[in-house]
This record gives structure tokens, C-alpha cells and sequence, in this order.
């Protein structure tokens, strides 16, 4: 269980009931689903709420965006945007998407991460980049209990093994398998968890090696 979002609140019986009656009026409309105790701190932007899903006892840092996109120019969409049960998701994080993002169960965005399966057209020949179509390569699926961290980028068409860890300001660029540690920009492998030793390993890169004298 979340416990950032189910913690008891100091404070006399009438005070919490009224806490709570507050955060039951501040939560926010016209969602799909928003789960029980999952709080959504203020100021919020949710665009498209019929298609955004928030799963149980979730918790949303301030400044928070989230923006299934149905329409741009003349193209249309179907997207979903979905947070599983027990997440916690920091400030001034971002989702944008056209065909759909999904974040498994226990998953943890640390602040300013930004998460999109959607880019403008950057065709030189095409006039306003504003004016050109959009395109994805895919939506973004993030699996149980992955971290990440400060100021990550997730990009397009990208899929996350459960349990995957992003370094801070990483740019996730293509898929990694469950249990992987990433870093950088673009990001790659870093290390692995071995399952049966319990621990997170270094993996070896080519790029770490000096040049032979």
C-alpha cells in the first residue's frame, strides 16, 4: 500500500474530516477513473479527462500535465493515458500522447520528467513547425515498479520491463527489458539485477574503455 497516500494526518477528528471533505471537493472531474485515496495536488492541468485513467491510492506532485491528444490540424485520435494502483508521481511532470502511455502498479517519477509518444514535424520545406503534422512512433508502456528519476525524458514507441531504473535527466530513446538500470542520453544499460543474489550489477560497455595506447 502507497503509504504517502494513505498516512494518517495529524490533527483532532473534525479537523481530518474536514481535510478530507477538502480534498474530496479539490480532486479533479471528468476523469475516466479516479481511484479511492489518491490525492492530486494543486494547480493540476488534466486535458481530455473522459480518456485519462488514475488508479488507487496514487500520489500527483503540483504542476502536473496531462494531455491525451484527440485532435491536431486535421488529424484525430484515440489516445488513453493510464496510472496504475500505488504510484507516486512528482511536480511538474508531463504526459503527452496520441496513441496511449501507461504506468504499471508502484511505479515513481521523481520531479520534471517528462513522458510523450507524440513529436511535431520537423520537415524544413513543411512551413511552422507548429503547422506541421504530428507523429508517434508508438505509445509509451512503463511496467510495475519501474524508478524514474529526476528530469527523465521518455520518448515514443518506448517499452519498460517491470523494475527498471532511469538515471536522473536520462533520455529514453528505445525499449529496455525488465530489471534493467539506464542512464544518460541517449540512454543505455548501465547495470542488471540478478534476481538470485539479490543485488544490481555494473554491465561492462566498450564506451567505458580508454583508448589503447
Amino acid at each position: 500500500m502507497n503509504r504517502y497516500a494513505t498516512q494518517r494526518q495529524p490533527g483532532s477528528t473534525l479537523v481530518r474530516a474536514l481535510r478530507h471533505l477538502r480534498q474530496q471537493l479539490l480532486r479533479p472531474r471528468g476523469l475516466n477513473r479516479l481511484g479511492s485515496l489518491t490525492r492530486v495536488a494543486r494547480p493540476f492541468t488534466f486535458v481530455h479527462g473522459e480518456r485519462i485513467s488514475i488508479g488507487d491510492r496514487v500520489l500527483i506532485g503540483r504542476n502536473t500535465l496531462m494531455q491525451p491528444i484527440v485532435r491536431y490540424l486535421d488529424q484525430s485520435f484515440s489516445p488513453e493515458l493510464v496510472v496504475g494502483d500505488d504510484c507516486y508521481i512528482g511536480p511538474d511532470c508531463q504526459f503527452h500522447c496520441v496513441n496511449g502511455i501507461s504506468l504499471g502498479r508502484g511505479c515513481v517519477l521523481s520531479d520534471q520528467v517528462y513522458v510523450s509518444d507524440v513529436g511535431h514535424g520537423l520537415d524544413p520545406r513543411a512551413g511552422l513547425i507548429m503547422d506541421q503534422p504530428v507523429h508517434s512512433k508508438g505509445p509509451v508502456r512503463i511496467a510495475d515498479g519501474c524508478f524514474i528519476g529526476f528530469g527523465s525524458v521518455v520518448l515514443s514507441g518506448v517499452q519498460l520491463g517491470q523494475h527498471c531504473v532511469v538515471g536522473a535527466r536520462s533520455v529514453v530513446t528505445k525499449s529496455f527489458p525488465a530489471y534493467t538500470m539506464l542512464s544518460g542520453n541517449p540512454a543505455r544499460q548501465i547495470g542488471s539485477f540478478d534476481v538470485s543474489t539479490g543485488r544490481w550489477t555494473r554491465v561492462h560497455d566498450r564506451r567505458d574503455e580508454s583508448p589503447a595506447s
